[in-house]
C-alpha cells in the first residue's frame, strides 16, 4: 500500500537551486513511502521472546518518527486466545474493540504506548474459518477452494486490513511458533508470496537461541545454523538474526552464524538475557539495529519532519529549509563514506532512557502480595498468566523510584491452614487479579478480609471486585452467606449475578468471545479516591474508557445494603448503571474494579489506579 502521493524529489530540486548543495533527495515526507513488512520469526525453540523483540523494533522505529503498527499470528484452530488455558499458553489479552488475543499484544501496546484492535490479531482458526464461510455462502464461484492460494490470500488480505486501518510505515508481523514446526508453514508461505510480490518492501528477521552447555562452557551456533536451513526450506532467507543467548554475541561466532547463515555481521544482533525487558530497545540500539532496517528499506537516513504544508505555501520559505538540508547532506555524505554520524541515534529513545535511569537508580522496595492461582505448573511457577498485572505493578512502582518485590500467594493454602494468612503482615499492598471458577475462592476472600481489617492497601480486579464485595456482604453487612453465582448459584444473597445476557449464553454452552468484553465507558464519582486517581494521571474526566472481560456483574439491589455499611461505588457504567469501580473511604487504599486496568499501562505512562495503589503501598512499607 503507498501512503499518499506527495512527490519529495521536486522539493530537493528547488532546495538544491537555492543552497548550492547537490545530494540524493532529502526525505522531506514519508507520504509516498510503500508500507514496509517486517516478519518476525523464532528459531530453535519457543518462550525465547519474539514478542518483546517485536515491540522493541517497533518502538525503535516509532522513536525515529515512523508510524508502526503490530500484528500476531497464532499458528492455533483456536479463533481466538479467550479459550485458552493460561497455565498453558499465557495472558488472554483483550484489545479496545473486544478481541481475546495473545499477551504478545499487550508487550506491544506497552512499548508503543497506544491502542490495538481486533484486525492485529491473527489465528489458523480464524482463517480457515473465515475460509469455510465464504465458501459455504459460493462466495467462490463454484471453484475448488485449496490451501493455496485461498488460505494464503485470506492471510494476506488479513495483512492488508491492517495496514488500510492503521496506515503504518512499518507493520511488524510476529509469526507465532518456531520455524520447522507443521503449524506455522501456512504463514510463512504467505509471507514468501508477499516477498516475491514486494521483494523491496518485506524483511525477515529471525529471532534464534544460541545455548551455553554448562559442562561445555562454550556458545554453540549450531542450533540457529539449522532453525536458518530451516527457514531456508520455506523458501525464506532472513535478513537478520537477533542472536538470544545468557551472554553477549562474541566476534568469532558472529562470524560462523555470517558465514553459514549467509547473514551479514552487521545484521546479526547480540540479544543477551537482561534485568528488564525495556532495556531491548537500548541495547539494539548499541548494535544499530534501526539503522540497519533503515537501510534495508531504503531509507538510510533519520526521519526529516519537514510538514509537505510547509512546502506547499511556497519558494520563500525555502531559505528557512536550508540549513536542515545542508545537514542532510552533510549525514548523508558521511553515511556514503563509512563515518555515518550517530550523533541523533544517541539521543534516540531520550524519555525510554530517562525511565530506565530512573528504573536502575530505585533500590527501596515495595513489597506486593499477588493472589492468584494461575501461576504453578508442576514444581514451576510461571508468570505469564498475570503478565499485564506484572507490568502494570513495574511501570508503577519504577514511577515511584522504588523497585517492586512481587510475592506469589498461594490462596489454596490459607484454605487449608489459616495459621498462614499471618504472612500478609509482611506485604506493603496486596492485589487480587481476575480469575475463573471455585478453586482457591474461600482463601482469596480471607486475604481481602485481612487487607481490610489490618489497613493493607488493596486493589482487586475483575473477580478480585467480586470477592471483595462478597467478603464485605458476609463480614460486614450480615449477608453470612453471600457469594457469586458463578460459585454457588442457589446462593440466598446473590451479591455478585450474570448479567441477563450472559444468563443467556452460559444455558446455550456460548463460551467463545461471548463475555462482555472490550472498552466500555466508566463515569468517576467526583470526591472519591478512584477519581483523584484518574485526575492526579491528567485523564480525561469524569468520563473514561476501560477494558473489560466477564459475565458477572454486581447486583445493584443488594449493594444498597454494602452502601449503608460503607462500601462505595466509585465508579458507574453511564449505558446500564453498571458499577465498574468500588472502595472504602476511610481505608488508606481499598479499590476494586469491574474492568482491567492493567491492560492500559505502559512503560512510559503507569495506569492510574497502579500508581495510586503504589503510592499506598509505600505509605505502608514495612
Amino acid at each position: 500500500m503507498q501512503l499518499g502521493t506527495f512527490n519529495f524529489e521536486v522539493l530537493h530540486f528547488k532546495l538544491s537551486a537555492v543552497t548550492g548543495w547537490h545530494c540524493q533527495p532529502v526525505f522531506v515526507t514519508l507520504n509516498n513511502m510503500n508500507t514496509k513488512y517486517i516478519f518476525v520469526v523464532g528459531g530453535v525453540m519457543s518462550g525465547i521472546g519474539k514478542g518483546v523483540a517485536t515491540a522493541s523494533i517497533a518502538a525503535i522505529l516509532q522513536d525515529r518518527g515512523f508510524r508502526v503498527s503490530c500484528m500476531k499470528i497464532d499458528p492455533y484452530l483456536n479463533v481466538d486466545a479467550g479459550t485458552m488455558n493460561p497455565i498453558e499458553h499465557g495472558e488472554v489479552f483483550v484489545t479496545k474493540d473486544g478481541l481475546e488475543t495473545d499477551q504478545d499484544l499487550g508487550n506491544y501496546e506497552r512499548f508503543l504506548g497506544r491502542a490495538l484492535a481486533r484486525h492485529n490479531y491473527m489465528t489458523t482458526g480464524i482463517v480457515y474459518q473465515s475460509v469455510i464461510d465464504r465458501e459455504r455462502n459460493l462466495e467462490y464461484g463454484g471453484k475448488c477452494v485449496e490451501v493455496v492460494p485461498h488460505i494464503t490470500d485470506e492471510i494476506l488480505s488479513r495483512l492488508e486490513t491492517a495496514v488500510r486501518k492503521d496506515r503504518p510505515h512499518f507493520l511488524l508481523v510476529e509469526v507465532g511458533g518456531t520455524v520447522g514446526e507443521y503449524q506455522n508453514l501456512i504463514f510463512l508461505e504467505a509471507a514468501r508470496m508477499l516477498k516475491l510480490r514486494r521483494p523491496g518492501d518485506v524483511l525477515f528477521v529471525i529471532v534464534s537461541y544460541l545455548p551455553i552447555p554448562e559442562k561445555i562452557g562454550e556458545m554453540k551456533t549450531k542450533p540457529t545454523q539449522y532453525a536458518v536451513r530451516s527457514l531456508n526450506t520455506a523458501g525464506i532467507q532472513p535478513d537478520m538474526i537477533l542472536a538470544r543467548a545468557s551472554r553477549p554475541l562474541d566476534a568469532p561466532r558472529k562470524r560462523k552464524l555470517s558465514l553459514f547463515c549467509n547473514v551479514s555481521e552487521e545484521d546479526i544482533i547480540s540479544a543477551p538475557d537482561v534485568e528488564s525487558i525495556y532495556e531491548i530497545p537500548v541495547n539494539f540500539e548499541k548494535e544499530r539495529l534501526g539503522e540497519r532496517i533503515l537501510a534495508k528499506c531504503g531509507l538510510p537516513r533519520p526521519l526529516r519532519r519537514i510538514e509537505a504544508s510547509r512546502v506547499k505555501a511556497g519558494l520563500p520559505r525555502l531559505a528557512r529549509l536550508a540549513s536542515e538540508s545542508r545537514r542532510a547532506c552533510l549525514a548523508e555524505s558521511r553515511r556514503v563514506s563509512g563515518k555515518a554520524d550517530y550523533k541523533k541515534k544517541a539521543n534516540g529513545l531520550h524519555a525510554w532512557r530517562e525511565a530506565l535511569a530512573r528504573q536502575r537508580r530505585a533500590t527501596k522496595p515495595a513489597r506486593v502480595g499477588i493472589a492468584g492461582k494461575y501461576f504453578m505448573s508442576g514444581a514451576f511457577t510461571l508468570s505469564d498468566s498475570y503478565i499485564s498485572v506484572i507490568e502494570a505493578l513495574k511501570h508503577a512502582t519504577w514511577a515511584q523510584g522504588r523497585t517492586p518485590e512481587l510475592v506469589w500467594l498461594d490462596t489454596e493454602s490459607y484454605e487449608t491452614n489459616p495459621k498462614k494468612i499471618e504472612e500478609l503482615s509482611a506485604m506493603d499492598g496486596i492485589v487480587v487479579p481476575g480469575g475463573f471458577g471455585s478453586r482457591g475462592v474461600e482463601g482469596k476472600i480471607k486475604v481481602i478480609q485481612y487487607a481490610r481489617e489490618h489497613n493493607i492497601p488493596f486493589l482487586g480486579l475483575c473477580y478480585g471486585m467480586h470477592l471483595a464485595v462478597v467478603e464485605f456482604a458476609r463480614n460486614v453487612a450480615g449477608m453470612l452467606k453471600a457469594h457469586t453465582t458463578e460459585v454457588d448459584p442457589a446462593t440466598l444473597f446473590p451479591i455478585v449475578d450474570a448479567l441477563p445476557e450472559q444468563a443467556i449464553n452460559i444455558d446455550a454452552k456460548r463460551y467463545g468471545g461471548s463475555m462482555r468484553l472490550g472498552g466500555y465507558a466508566c463515569l468517576l464519582v467526583k470526591g472519591t479516591r478512584a477519581h483523584a486517581c484518574y485526575q492526579s494521571a491528567g485523564w480525561r474526566m469524569p468520563r473514561v474508557i476501560e477494558r473489560h472481560r466477564h459475565r458477572y456483574e454486581i447486583n445493584n439491589e443488594l449493594f444498597r445494603e454494602l452502601e449503608i455499611k460503607g462500601l462505595r461505588a466509585s465508579g458507574v457504567n453511564p449505558e446500564r448503571t453498571l458499577i465498574e469501580i468500588v472502595e472504602l473511604p476511610d481505608h488508606p487504599f481499598f479499590i476494586a474494579t469491574q474492568f482491567h486496568p492493567e491492560f492500559q499501562s505502559h512503560f512510559l505512562a503507569p495506569h492510574p489506579l497502579f500508581r495510586g495503589f503504589i503510592e499506598a503501598a509505600i505509605k505502608n512499607a514495612k
